[in-house]
C-alpha cells in the first residue's frame, strides 16, 4: 500500500551550490529563496535550466516547487536546481528516472575549483622562469 506524500524532497549540487527542493503535487508555481524565478534567476537561460527536468516530463503545471539555494554564482545555483528537481520528482514517482537520466538530468557534475598550492601563484600557475 502506497501513500501520498504531500511533498517530495531533492537535493542538487554544482561547484559550490546546494539547492534544497520541494516539489507539492497537484498545485502550481516556482518559488527560490521566496522569489520568483524571474526575479531571481535574471538569465532567461538560467531560467530554462533550472526548470527543465519539469518541462522534459510535461509536468510544469502539476507541481508547485520551492528551492532554498545557497553558495556559488547564479550558474552553478541553476544547475543545482535542476539536479534537486530531478531527484524530487524521482523520490516521487520511481517511473520518472528513465526518461530523467536520458535527458542527462540525473548526472551530477563533478567539477569544483581546484585548491590553490603552497608555493604557487595559483592551483596550477607557476613562476615566471628566468635564465640568469
Amino acid at each position: 500500500m502506497t501513500t501520498k506524500a504531500s511533498s517530495y524532497y531533492g537535493t542538487g549540487r554544482r561547484k559550490s551550490a546546494i539547492a534544497r527542493v520541494w516539489i507539492f503535487p497537484g498545485q502550481k508555481g516556482f518559488s527560490i529563496n521566496g522569489r520568483s524565478t524571474a526575479d531571481y534567476l535574471q538569465r532567461k537561460s538560467l531560467q530554462m535550466l533550472a526548470e527543465m527536468p519539469l518541462k522534459n516530463l510535461r509536468l510544469d503545471d502539476q507541481f508547485r516547487v520551492r528551492v532554498n539555494v545557497v553558495g556559488g554564482g547564479l550558474s552553478g545555483q541553476a544547475d543545482a536546481i535542476s539536479l534537486g528537481i530531478a531527484r524530487a520528482l524521482v523520490s516521487c514517482d520511481e517511473k520518472f528516472r528513465s526518461p530523467l537520466r536520458q535527458g542527462g538530468f540525473m548526472t551530477r557534475d563533478p567539477r569544483e575549483k581546484e585548491r590553490k598550492k603552497y608555493g604557487r601563484k595559483g592551483a596550477r600557475r607557476k613562476f615566471q622562469f628566468t635564465k640568469r
